[in-house]
């Protein structure tokens, strides 16, 4: 083997996750058929046509409820209150389907992440950077993981203030991690790697670094208490574990306004 090569993260196993998309799917349906199945017989009577404009407005409201009542993330509402009134409005639209095309494949490549692990494309500020390497500055760690590293940011950061680290990047979305790509490469202790970070194991790191979303998290904790060693150090941007209390947070200055959820396993 190359000694110059960057090693790949060792592999696990993925962790088991509850695809939402069917029960998202049900909810829209849900809100479609109740309007319809009132509106449409009504007009049927009266011989009227169907006024599309309002029927879509109200399933939005109602598929928003129905999304609210069941506990769905504030994400999840809107795409459901705006989803049925897009819908009539695009339909209108003299829009060419290569345009629809072209749109949904540079979404996918942006936000494969969202669709596959419900985490949207969010980027550590630099300020988030650098209090995360002045908290490596008072604990012994050497090699270090961002999940879900987005363009690169932190990865390449750290890696360019601590020459003595091994930092690794995972991310999901094939446009970020091509973006995250160009700016490592080069650097010696930079090791990128395109995939989901479900399926890399934690076992070998001092320090495990994520900014995703709150869906994840109950459920990467786990995977953290299951994979990592005692004494190494799971941080999280912006969202904390549900019911853990983290070891100490860390206020950022920066226009976000960002804390450091720090947990020591």
């Amino acid at each position: 083997m190359d000694n110059d090569s960057p090693p790949s993260p060792p592999s696990s196993p993925p962790f088991r996750q509850d695809s939402p998309y069917p029960r998202q799917l049900a909810l829209q349906c849900a809100a479609v058929f109740i309007v319809l199945s009132l509106a449409w017989p009504y007009y049927l009577l009266r011989q009227q046509a169907l006024p599309w404009l309002e029927s879509s407005l109200l399933i939005g409201v109602l598929a928003f409820l129905l999304a609210s009542l069941s506990g769905q993330y504030w994400w999840w509402r809107i795409i459901h209150a705006s989803f049925a009134p897009a819908v009539f409005l695009f339909s209108g639209l003299d829009i060419a389907p290569e345009w629809y095309l072209a749109a949904f494949v540079l979404m996918f490549l942006v936000y494969r992440g969202a669709l596959t692990s419900q985490v949207p494309l969010y980027l550590s500020s630099r300020e988030a950077t650098q209090a995360l390497a002045g908290f490596l500055a008072g604990v012994p760690a050497r090699k270090i993981i961002d999940l879900g590293a987005g363009t690169g940011s932190v990865v390449r950061g750290l890696a360019g203030m601590r020459e003595d680290l091994q930092v690794f990047g995972v991310e999901n979305s094939y446009l970020p991690w091509t973006v995250g790509f160009l700016r490592t490469a080069g650097i010696g202790n930079c090791h990128w790697t395109l995939g989901s970070f479900w399926r890399v194991s934690l076992a070998d790191y001092d320090l495990v670094y994520a900014f995703l979303s709150p869906a994840p998290m109950s459920r990467l904790w786990l995977k953290a208490k299951a994979e990592m060693r005692p004494g190494a150090w799971f941080i999280s941007n912006s969202f904390s574990v549900p019911g853990i209390e983290a070891a100490s947070e860390i206020e950022v200055d920066d226009a976000r306004k960002t804390r450091l959820y720090c947990y020591r396993l």
